[in-house]
C-alpha cells in the first residue's frame, strides 16, 4: 500500500514539475487562493455597507464641483454649502479609514500562510519554465530577470513543444513559477470578485477613478 502511495506521489510530482502539468497546477493553486480570500472577505466584511458608503463618497466628491460653480453666482449660498460639505467630508474620511482597515483584515489573516505556501512551492519549481509567454519575459524592464524561465538541461518534455528535446534559453519566451502565479492570481482574483460581487460599479473603473481624482483636485476659492 505504501509503495503504491509513493508511486502515485512521484507520478504527481513528475506531472506538476513540467508543462503542461505545472501550468495547470499553478492556475489551480491561484484559483484556490482567490476562493479562500474571497470567502473570508464575504464572511468578515459587510460588502453591502462598503458599497453603499462608496456610492455616498462618489456623490459627495461630485457635489464639490457644483458648489464651486456657485462661488461666482451666489457667494452666500456657496459659503453655506462649502461649510456643510467640509463637515461631511471630515466624517466620510474617518469612515473611509475604518472601511480600509476592515478590508485589510482578510489579507492579514491569509498573508503569512500564503507566503509560507508560496515559498515552499516556489522552491519546488525554482527557475524552471512553467508556461510559454507570447513575449520575451527578459525584455520586461526591472522585473524581467525574475520572470524568465530557462533550463540548463535537455528535458524530454521540450520535444513536445519543439519537436526535439533541447534546452530553453532566455529568448524562448518561457516564464517561471513566480511570473505565471502572479498572472494567474491577478486574472482569477478579478474574475472571482466580479462573480461574488466584491467589485461593483461603486468601487469604480478607470473612468470613475479619473473623474473622482479630478473632483478631489478642485480647490474651494475664497469668497
Amino acid at each position: 500500500m505504501l509503495f503504491l502511495l509513493l508511486q502515485e506521489s512521484n507520478a504527481f510530482l513528475d506531472w506538476i514539475s513540467f508543462p503542461p502539468g505545472s501550468m495547470i497546477f499553478i492556475l489551480l493553486m491561484a484559483s484556490i487562493s482567490a476562493m479562500i480570500s474571497t470567502g473570508l472577505t464575504k464572511w468578515l466584511i459587510d460588502i453591502d455597507e462598503i458599497n453603499r458608503k462608496q456610492v455616498i463618497k462618489k456623490a459627495h466628491d461630485e457635489e464639490k464641483a457644483k458648489i464651486i460653480e456657485l462661488s461666482e453666482t451666489d457667494p452666500e449660498k456657496y459659503n453655506k454649502l462649502r461649510k456643510r460639505w467640509e463637515r461631511l467630508d471630515s466624517m466620510l474620511k474617518q469612515s473611509q479609514q475604518k472601511m480600509a482597515l476592515r478590508r485589510m483584515l482578510p489579507s492579514c489573516i491569509t498573508f503569512v500562510p500564503m507566503i509560507i505556501i508560496f515559498t515552499l512551492v516556489r522552491g519546488v519549481f525554482e527557475n524552471n519554465p512553467v508556461a510559454l509567454s507570447p513575449m520575451n519575459a527578459n525584455d520586461v524592464l526591472f522585473i524581467g530577470d525574475m520572470m524568465k524561465g530557462t533550463t540548463g538541461t535537455v528535458y524530454p518534455w521540450t520535444a513536445l513543444v519543439y519537436g526535439v528535446a533541447r534546452t530553453i534559453r532566455l529568448e524562448a519566451g518561457w516564464i517561471n513559477f513566480t511570473a505565471w502565479y502572479f498572472l494567474c492570481s491577478f486574472g482569477v482574483n478579478t474574475l472571482v470578485q466580479r462573480i461574488f460581487k466584491l467589485q461593483t460599479q461603486a468601487s469604480g473603473g478607470m473612468e470613475q477613478m479619473m473623474g473622482g481624482g479630478k473632483a478631489k483636485a478642485l480647490e474651494f476659492p475664497d469668497v
